[in-house]
């Protein structure tokens, strides 16, 4: 598996020499990113759990194309914004931890739990 910034520089050599790059601004590749999670979102729209699982078995090569659409947009925009997504992500992790302590989000009856801390948080920023 290659790492984050390889896989960046080859979707940015792609895009390259498709003279694509003027039209992947950062809005541009944001609208892209919700646009590709939605066709995602539609291999399990209207499905029960088992549907599910036997649609995931027997599309997986479609729904592989559309997680990685949703990474190459990612990608990019983290590129284009100077973001390194390797250290977004570890310091997100690092956040969410703090935020949400295994003690008290563990296990199926800690939800309300996860619930009431996500509440709080946003209640905290929208009090900023």
């Amino acid at each position: 598996m290659k790492d984050i910034p390889s896989l960046t520089k080859l979707i940015n050599k792609f895009v390259k020499e498709r003279s694509w790059e003027k039209f992947q601004t950062p809005k541009d590749l944001a609208i892209s990113i919700s646009l590709e999670a939605s066709e995602v979102l539609e291999h399990f729209q209207w499905k029960k759990d088992k549907e599910v699982k036997k649609h995931i078995q027997d599309n997986k090569d479609e729904l592989a194309d559309e997680l990685a659409d949703v990474a190459v947009y990612l990608f990019k925009l983290a590129d284009k914004t100077g973001i390194d997504l390797s250290e977004a992500i570890q310091n997100k992790l690092a956040k969410a931890a703090k935020k949400f302590p295994v003690e008290a989000v563990k296990g199926d009856k800690r939800l309300e739990k996860y619930y009431a801390i996500k509440k709080q948080v946003r209640q905290t920023r929208k009090a900023k």
